[in-house]
C-alpha cells in the first residue's frame, strides 16, 4: 500500500478542483453542537474540521497497521537468524532448485 502525503489528500493537488465524492453522516445535535464549536476554535468549516482530523485519525490507523513491533526477544531472536541463518530445509532446497531450473538463475 502506497502512503499519500497529507497535503495531497486534503486537496492541495490539481485535484481539489475535482470534489465529486460525498459523504453523509448521521449525528445527534449534541454531537453536532460540539463538533461546529471545535471547528468555530479552529476557524474552520464543519466539513474541513472534520475532513482534516478524519485524514489525520485514518492515516494514524494505516501507518499502525502497518507498523510492526516486537518485543526484545522477538527483535533479538530476529537479529541473530539473521546473523546466522539455519540452513535450509529439504523443501526449501527442492524449492530453490526448482526456481533456479525455471528462470535459468545459477546456483550458488
Amino acid at each position: 500500500m502506497e502512503f499519500i502525503g497529507l497535503d495531497a489528500i486534503m486537496g492541495t493537488t490539481s485535484e481539489t478542483n475535482n470534489k465529486v465524492n460525498r459523504i453523509d453522516l448521521r449525528v445527534t445535535s449534541s454531537q453536532k453542537d460540539l463538533l461546529e464549536k471545535a471547528a468555530a476554535l479552529k476557524g474552520l468549516s464543519l466539513s474541513a474540521y472534520l475532513l482534516s482530523h478524519g485524514l489525520e485519525a485514518a492515516m494514524a490507523d494505516l501507518t499502525d497497521y502497518q507498523t510492526l513491533v516486537l518485543s526484545d526477544r522477538d527483535r533479538d531472536l530476529f537479529l541473530a537468524l539473521l546473523e546466522d541463518p539455519p540452513p535450509p530445509n529439504p523443501a526449501l532446497t527442492k524449492a530453490m532448485q526448482k526456481f533456479q531450473q525455471n528462470y535459468e538463475v545459477d546456483g550458488e
